[in-house]
């Protein structure tokens, strides 16, 4: 025969069943505390650029719009668990057909559906807008380096693996990027500016950055491409337009010249070889 336990003395039903709930409301907010959510970011970084920011804001809108959500459903399993806990064998008195709830709980996620489907095609359209601009970059990676070309200038910038080549932008202007790939598929990344795209062989993706501010933001190739994909690094350097205008005419002279050639060179063997061809080659601002 089983003995029934008895509470410890001074324990009342009151005590157990505060004790009952806290520990059911510190178990989400210790699941909450450890999962390293950051508010408001969400985990998500603001970035540099327009679009980025754009970006930025729809996840954030839709964290918390999960958060509002999330929360509604759990009080309401809460509330249905407390309100409804067995008592006996009595069974809840049970309904159906309450048109006016089944109505708003059909509607209202409809449209919740609707209000973020529409803000996503507003930001999606302003990342792969290509405004009409003067500033092109035409971009080309390979195994496994980094190749930035100006068209209308003489400047050229080729880095190989930890050579670390920089592209170098103006600031508060659109920047029309041509990306190709020589070999195989790589993946063109930069963090701060919220911005990831393939690099496709025979193929040329299109794009334009706007950048609001001025720094240098570290790049890399996110797309296994071979022995040496781990240092396939860039670099981009956002500058002010009379900075990039001095940094163009750098290369209206003959040194910079013999520096490009010899840079396109090594690439060119590189692109042969399959080795990594360390050379003297030109690579962008520092």
């Amino acid at each position: 025969m089983e003995i029934p336990t008895l509470p410890p003395q001074g324990v009342t039903a009151h005590t157990r069943r505060w004790r009952r709930v806290c520990k059911a409301v510190a178990l989400p907010l210790a699941a909450l505390a450890l999962s390293g959510c950051t508010v408001p970011s969400f985990g998500a970084s603001e970035g540099v650029t327009s679009t980025s920011r754009s970006t930025y804001h729809l996840w954030q809108g839709f964290s918390v719009g999960a958060a509002i959500i999330g929360t509604f459903v759990l009080l309401l399993m809460l509330w249905a668990v407390v309100r409804y806990r067995r008592k006996g064998d009595n069974i809840p008195e049970q309904s159906q057909y309450h048109l006016p709830l089944e109505l708003l709980y059909t509607i209202v996620p409809i449209l919740i559906v609707f209000g973020l489907f529409a803000a996503t095609i507003v930001v999606e359209n302003k990342v792969v807008a290509n405004p009409t601009t003067s500033v092109t970059i035409d971009v080309n990676a390979f195994q496994w380096g980094w190749k930035f070309t100006y068209p209308g200038s003489s400047a050229v910038v080729v880095g190989q693996t930890t050579q670390d080549p920089v592209m170098v932008m103006p600031v508060n202007t659109d920047v029309h990027i041509n990306l190709t790939s020589t070999d195989v598929i790589h993946g063109f990344y930069v963090k701060e500016f919220n911005f990831s795209r393939y690099a496709l062989p025979g193929v040329k993706n299109q794009f334009t950055f706007h950048a609001v501010s001025t720094g240098t933001y570290f790049g890399q190739c996110t797309q296994l491409c071979g022995l040496y994909h781990s240092l396939m690094y860039f670099k981009v350097k956002v500058v002010t337009p009379s900075q990039y205008a001095s940094w163009l005419a750098t290369f209206n002279n003959a040194s910079s010249a013999s520096a490009a050639s010899a840079a396109q060179t090594a690439q060119q063997t590189q692109n042969a070889t399959h080795v990594p061809s360390k050379t003297t080659a030109s690579s962008g601002a520092n």
